[in-house]
C-alpha cells in the first residue's frame, strides 16, 4: 500500500535537481571584437581578466616590474616627441623597475581609463595616461589626449591577446581627422600573454615600416587585491 508520504517522496524523486545559481554576466565588449571560436582558445585567467566587470568608478589594480625596455636612436627621438601628448611611449632604455597599472571604468569617456605608472630610478616616474574606448571604426580605440588617439584592433595569436593599431587620428572638436599613412608610417603592437606562477606580460613594440623595430618594452603584472 503506497502511503501519502511515500507518493509525495516519489514525486519530488522526478523532479529535477536546483540548478546552480548563474555566475555574474561579464564584460562582454572584449569578447565581441574576436571570434568567439578565438577568445575560447585564450588561456581562462585572460578570458576572466578582459572580462572582469567594473562599475563606474571602480578600478582593477596590477603590480608588477618592467623586464626590458629597448630604444633605437629613432624610437628615442619619437619617444621624446611624444612628451607633447603626455610622454605615452618608454622614454629611456633600461632593465628592471617597479610598474603598475589601474584599469578604471569611466562612464563619461566611454571605456577604460588605463594608469600605469613605471618607477625611474633617481628621477619621477612616467605616469602615463590612455583611454580604451568601445568605438571608432574597428569598434575600439585608444585616446592618449591632447586630440591624438588611435584606432586598435584586437587578435588572439599563438594563445595571446594582441592589440594592434589600425590608424592614428587627430580629435577636432567633433570631428575626427585621419592621419594619412604616410605622415604616420608607425605601427604599435602590443601582446597581453598569460605567464607562470600567476603572472601575465605585456610586451609593447613600436615598428617603423621601412626600419623595423624602434621601441620594444616587456613588463610583468599579477592581479592585486581590491
Amino acid at each position: 500500500m503506497i502511503t501519502q508520504a511515500s507518493a509525495q517522496r516519489h514525486i519530488e524523486g522526478q523532479r529535477p535537481a536546483p540548478s546552480p545559481p548563474a555566475e555574474p554576466l561579464g564584460d562582454l565588449r572584449f569578447p565581441a571584437l574576436v571570434p568567439a571560436h578565438d577568445w575560447a582558445a585564450l588561456p581562462a585567467p585572460v578570458r576572466r581578466r578582459f572580462t572582469k566587470r567594473l562599475v563606474a568608478g571602480e578600478s582593477q589594480l596590477y603590480g608588477g616590474q618592467v623586464t626590458e625596455t629597448r630604444l633605437t636612436w629613432a624610437g628615442w627621438l619619437i619617444a621624446q616627441a611624444a612628451r607633447l601628448i603626455g610622454a605615452p611611449l618608454p622614454l629611456a632604455a633600461g632593465g628592471r623597475a617597479a610598474a603598475s597599472v589601474a584599469v578604471t571604468e569611466d562612464p563619461a569617456l566611454q571605456g577604460q581609463i588605463w594608469t600605469r605608472i613605471y618607477q625611474r630610478p633617481g628621477r619621477f616616474a612616467q605616469v602615463i595616461h590612455s583611454v580604451k574606448r568601445f568605438a571608432g571604426p574597428t569598434g575600439l580605440e585608444e585616446y592618449v589626449g591632447r586630440g591624438v588617439g588611435m584606432a586598435l584592433t584586437l587578435h588572439v595569436a599563438a594563445g595571446a591577446l594582441l592589440f594592434r593599431s589600425a590608424g592614428f587620428y587627430l580629435q577636432l572638436g567633433r570631428r575626427r581627422v585621419a592621419l594619412p599613412r604616410a605622415l604616420m608610417p608607425l605601427d604599435l603592437a602590443v601582446t597581453h600573454r598569460e605567464e607562470s606562477g600567476g603572472h601575465f606580460s605585456f610586451t609593447l613594440q613600436l615598428t617603423h615600416r621601412r626600419f623595423g623595430e624602434l621601441i620594444y618594452q616587456r613588463a610583468l603584472f599579477r592581479e592585486m587585491a581590491p
